[in-house]
């Protein structure tokens, strides 16, 4: 079939499975060197423990055939080896078949990964990762052209990434409305960036024009994804710039970047493409039947993009095959922070020698300048912002967080910047303290040096110690 194939398009796909392997990467690296802190066997929330409550059907994932610390760190692993091997290209060293199942490989070991994962894997990036893994599993290597309906249905899985985002803020926080969240979103985000302090000062009718600019590139530019060329590719080419200014305003993990491999699909990048047979008739047969899956699928997230009651990041089947998405349906205009501190004296008192934990990513010292960690994904900082937000967030692992810094538990440390306390020496209290922090002025900065100010709001956890110790 002469309409089954798009040859404009080889160079585009190219840079799209290079870049998808890349995210890859990342994601398994950052399940590799968490893993054990927050879901391994004596982690805050065990994958054992979720697995003897879960059925398979539910939750589709090899560990419920095995589960031991040593076999998901081999997982992971080997999700890592996997993607490098498909960056460096390795998908067009193999026939057609044998690359297909070698990019359905890290999309098997990352679904077993997300539905054991709990909350430290709520994140609508995780579905993004794995809707875009398996239809891109199907684009083809150096053997034919790529698919255009695969290549379509990449551009619709965008838009409703942008324009699910689009209308999940008009219908929610009123700010978005009144083109006034930025005047607070760069200070209250999750996980600022070095560059989100900048971003927070900008004069606030440029604020008023970025809202206004990103209604657009949300609400109309997603449209513009399913006309005939140059304007497509205008379209991706403003949603990429659209990303990459999200990349340098802070840390999405790789939500932004998912999202410009989603783009490269209706970029059609200059380039020859080389002669190639036409598709075997049993992958257009593949695709074609992938394809009729996939659009069956789609009406559940249509019908949640057109409901009033539409819903955030969402999966509507246990394979992530089809998923709804959205972000800052609501912003928050003030920001909190959770303090975390231990004591060695055995009866705390408030003029104990209390020490502070400090996190990697999230707010801690005043005098530190975040830094830029997406694409690798903070699971634990992300989550302390939720908790920050309301202790029901953090109810079913802060309690065990807390048990391991009492325990010097040294998976848990490595999750963190710094602690306090030498390795043999646990802390005999840990406690926590809600704390609003705001940017600092441009003259309390040359003042104090400070890069936040923080007011003390109420105690969060009063001091604990180990049981019988």
């Amino acid at each position: 079939m002469d309409w089954f194939t798009a040859p404009g398009y080889w160079l585009s796909r190219l840079v799209l499975q290079r870049a998808l392997a890349a995210v890859y990467l990342v994601a398994f690296l950052t399940a590799a060197l968490q893993f054990r802190a927050l879901l391994g066997e004596r982690g805050m929330l065990p994958i054992p423990r979720f697995l003897a409550r879960v059925p398979f059907k539910r939750a589709p994932s090899l560990f419920h055939a095995h589960y031991s610390d040593r076999f998901f760190a081999a997982c992971a692993w080997a999700g890592c080896a996997v993607s490098a091997a498909l960056l460096a290209g390795a998908d067009s060293e193999v026939p057609l078949w044998a690359g297909i199942l070698l990019w359905l490989v890290p999309w098997a070991l990352y679904l077993s990964i997300v539905n054991v994962g709990q909350t430290w894997y709520a994140f609508g990036w995780e579905s993004l990762l794995l809707e875009t893994g398996f239809l891109a599993a199907f684009l083809g290597n150096g053997e034919v052209a790529p698919p255009v309906v695969v290549l379509f249905l990449l551009r619709w899985i965008l838009f409703r990434v942008e324009f699910g985002a689009g209308l999940i803020k008009l219908r929610g926080d009123a700010c978005w409305r009144k083109l006034t969240c930025l005047y607070y979103h760069h200070e209250t985000q999750p996980m600022p960036g070095p560059l989100s302090r900048l971003f927070h000062r900008l004069p606030k009718p440029l604020h008023r024009a970025e809202v206004a600019a990103n209604h657009l590139t949300q609400l109309v530019v997603p449209v513009l994804l399913f006309t005939p060329q140059p304007v497509a590719s205008a379209a991706a080419a403003l949603m990429i710039v659209t990303q990459l200014w999200l990349v340098l305003s802070g840390n999405f993990a790789w939500l932004n970047w998912i999202t410009i491999v989603l783009a490269l699909s209706a970029l059609r990048l200059p380039g020859a493409a080389p002669s190639v047979p036409p598709a075997p008739l049993w992958y257009e047969v593949v695709v074609l039947a992938v394809a009729a899956l996939l659009l069956v699928l789609s009406h559940q997230p249509v019908r949640n993009m057109i409901s009033r009651r539409q819903i955030m990041n969402r999966s509507f089947d246990p394979l992530h095959l089809v998923n709804t998405y959205g972000a800052f349906g609501s912003v928050s205009r003030v920001r909190y922070e959770v303090v975390v501190e231990g004591t060695l004296d055995d009866t705390p008192r408030e003029d104990s020698d209390w020490r502070e934990y400090e996190f990697k990513g999230k707010p801690g010292d005043p005098r530190r300048r975040p830094r830029q960690y997406a694409p690798y994904h903070l699971r634990l900082d992300w989550l302390m912002w939720f908790a920050a937000l309301s202790p029901a967030y953090a109810g079913d692992w802060f309690g065990g967080l807390v048990e391991r810094l009492l325990e010097n538990d040294r998976d848990t440390l490595r999750l963190l910047r710094r602690s306090p306390f030498p390795p043999d020496t646990p802390p005999r209290h840990v406690r926590a303290r809600l704390f609003r922090y705001r940017y600092t002025t441009r003259r309390e900065m040359r003042e104090t040096g400070a890069y936040w100010e923080r007011t003390y709001v109420r105690e969060y956890l009063p001091p604990t110690r180990l049981a019988g110790v």
